[in-house]
């Protein structure tokens, strides 16, 4: 502790802070220079307060007399480096390379400031405080009770109209989803963002506050909109500095609920489009974005000034970093502040929920860099994200955990932790039995589909529905006049070109055209056996034993049939099988001779055990049971064009063969399989597919 006390820098102020959570005053020092806010506490004020006494102890012996204060040479140490370390002591004679180095160290090298002003910068446009005192008396109005009262009015108005038309309210959502729609929900974002950080500003200033500067943020190359409102650490009140914060939110909200009643009432047109933009675009995008407390946004001012605990995201992570140094090794450090035991919970939840949060949302605005930008800058800053965002975080507290080594050597709950994760690597590289689980159908190992050829009418159906017929029995008589004709012309012209071949052999004169009629006999001959086989799709026989299914009860002998309708199926009943379609990744996994087991959906159906006895080599190109595609609530995405189905992804049919036959008359049945794939390493499983997609996105 120095005898002899560095000088504050004169142009700082102290104001009156409101109280903390623990029931303390607090006061707020301002830098100026920086337009910087710092809160202090009790003791830090009665030891700045007595500063010009120009000596510590002396300081801290008043302060232990005259207040119920009782503070030691560690407190007024942790004091001065505090103001060392923020600048806030005058700069002594010969400071100047020191204060350079520190400078420079807070600068860091090139590259970390391109990383930095890569990942987030700021953009000053406007200077608004002139314009802003001279606004705000103008639109007083919007901050009276009574028009609170009409914008609440106005939202429930709005809402019950939206209600009653929900229909062409929800087709007018779907109407907009176009390239004009994009660029006028551009435009109303830009009108509700703008007018957001207006109530900001004009809520500031009617607090008696500064508004230094409006502009944009780039928070990884994707532009917010921000208003300087730092001032307002001056207010004591806490429900001002509330107001502030959740002015922006507050005036998005009214927007939409002034926007929903015009919708509502307004004809049919452009401001009615206008409106409806403006009702759905405002409300969503603050709700989903500025009221999240996860991110420095509105919600996490606004959180932070209720709970009285500014700079809460980063007292929160380092109470739970401690919380899960305690959990994981035991050392029994005191926590980093002291709150009750629900705050300390709900702190530490916080902050998990920050961490994950934070976690998925950067991996996908990494995955967004990588696409937005050519490939090459693409993997880059791809990298990048991942390492500064999550990769350097965990490197970070590895690095304290390495501090601490000589304590956590020590420690039993460190030996478990460390047995813990020990068992949970050696399951990871473990091999673990596999299931493969789509979506099949259960079906008869052999069918034939019956569709009535062209022209046809039905003249007698011999063998009714679920009869069984033996191989070579007529399953249906069919006949087609115009095709009986054509059999009779070709049969006469047969015969008339046979009986002048025949004849040309014994008159000279027609000797010469022998070989003509002969060429004329042979295609005559050729046509008649076209339409003889022609005539056998209407006479259709059974190739093999079974029972004829799926006849229409409606049918009758004499309609006329249209062409390609579907007759019936014969089925072959000893055999049922399961046909599949699995990925490309989970092919490999299964081969012949498998176990499998079906259940059909809603486990309405049958349920069967099952061997895997085809696996096709290779990938489908179209899908040939519709009822396995997404479309109709299977499993395997696809896309229809001109009638059929294609995977979108590389999928291979697999068949499975089952011992239990159904009835022949049972429906084909779809529902849901697994089979019992070979055993697989996690670890190497892992990695081969981060190395596949690594290789393909690096185009090699």
């Amino acid at each position: 502790m120095p005898s002899s006390l560095p000088a504050l820098r004169q142009e700082l102020s102290i104001s009156v802070g409101p109280r903390l959570p623990d029931g303390q005053p607090s006061w707020t020092l301002h830098d100026p220079v920086r337009n910087m806010f710092f809160q202090l506490d009790w003791p830090s004020f009665e030891m700045l307060s007595r500063w010009n006494m120009g000596d510590a102890e002396a300081i801290l012996a008043e302060i232990n007399s005259v207040t119920a204060l009782q503070l030691d040479s560690a407190a007024f140490n942790g004091l001065l480096t505090f103001l060392g370390e923020q600048q806030l002591l005058q700069a002594e004679k010969g400071s100047a390379p020191a204060l350079a180095a520190m400078r420079a160290r807070q600068r860091g090298n090139w590259h970390q400031w391109l990383l930095h002003n890569y990942l987030f910068f700021r953009v000053p446009l406007l200077r608004p405080d002139r314009w802003l005192t001279w606004l705000e008396p103008r639109l007083a109005f919007l901050f009276s009770p009574t028009f609170r009262h009409l914008t609440i009015l106005a939202g429930v108005l709005g809402l019950i109209g939206a209600y009653r038309e929900w229909d062409r309210f929800s087709a007018t959502l779907m109407d907009t989803l176009s390239w004009d729609g994009a660029v006028l929900y551009g435009a109303a974002i830009f009108f509700a963002k703008t007018c957001h950080e207006l109530g900001h500003a004009l809520t500031t200033k009617r607090y008696g506050c500064r508004v230094p500067t409006m502009g944009l943020a780039f928070l990884v190359m994707w532009p917010v909109a921000y208003t300087d409102t730092n001032e307002v650490w001056k207010l004591a009140d806490r429900k001002k500095r509330l107001t502030v914060a959740s002015a922006g939110i507050i005036t998005e909200l009214g927007i939409a609920a002034w926007a929903t009643l015009a919708w509502a009432w307004l004809p049919e047109g452009g401001p009615k489009q206008v409106a409806f933009l403006l009702s759905t675009t405002t409300w969503i995008s603050t709700l989903l974005i500025n009221a999240s407390p996860f991110m420095r946004f509105d919600g996490y001012y606004i959180l932070s000034d209720y709970l009285g605990l500014p700079n809460l995201h980063n007292r929160a992570f380092a109470l739970a970093r401690w919380d899960l140094r305690e959990r994981l090794f035991a050392l029994g450090e005191p926590a980093p502040e002291a709150f009750s035991p629900r705050m300390n919970t709900g702190l530490i939840l916080f902050a998990w929920a920050i961490w994950i949060y934070r976690l998925i949302l950067f991996l996908g605005i990494a995955v967004l860099v990588y696409h937005f930008f050519i490939k090459a800058v693409g993997i880059l800053l791809f990298i990048v994200e991942i390492c500064w965002f999550v990769a350097l975080p965990v490197w970070r507290e590895i690095q304290v955990w390495r501090t601490r080594w000589p304590d956590i050597r020590h420690s039993k709950r460190a030996r478990r932790s460390a047995a813990l994760a020990a068992l949970f690597i050696f399951i990871f590289l473990l091999p673990w039995p596999d299931r493969v689980r789509s979506s099949g159908l259960l079906q008869p190992q052999t069918r034939l589909a019956l569709y009535a050829p062209p022209h046809a009418t039905l003249d007698a159906l011999p063998v009714a529905s679920g009869q069984t017929v033996s191989a070579g029995q007529t399953l249906m008589q069919l006949s087609s006049p115009e095709l009986d004709l054509r059999a009779t012309e070709s049969d006469a012209k047969y015969e008339s070109l046979a009986w002048q071949s025949a004849a040309a052999g014994l008159d000279v004169n027609s000797r010469k055209d022998w070989q003509v009629l002969n060429d004329q006999l042979a295609y005559a001959n050729a046509e008649r056996v076209a339409v003889s086989t022609d005539l056998q799709r209407y006479q259709p026989v059974a190739p093999y034993a079974g029972v004829l299914v799926d006849i229409d009860p409606d049918l009758r002998p004499g309609e006329a049939l249209k062409s390609q309708e579907y007759l019936g199926s014969l089925v072959a009943a000893d055999r049922w099988q399961v046909v599949t379609y699995v990925d490309e990744e989970a092919v490999r996994r299964i081969s012949k001779g498998d176990r499998a087991l079906f259940i059909a959906d809603g486990m309405a159906g049958p349920a069967r055990r099952l061997n895997v006895v085809s696996i096709d080599r290779d990938a489908s190109r179209t899908l040939n049971e519709p009822e396995l595609a997404s479309l109709f609530g299977g499993d395997v995405l696809v896309r229809e064009k001109n009638g059929s189905l294609y995977p979108e992804h590389a999928v291979y049919r697999v068949v499975l063969d089952t011992d239990e036959a159904l009835p022949a008359t049972s429906p084909a049945w779809r529902g849901r399989v697994t089979i019992a794939g070979n055993w697989e390493i996690p670890a190497l499983r892992f990695l081969r597919v981060a190395a596949s997609v690594a290789w393909r996105e690096t185009g090699f």
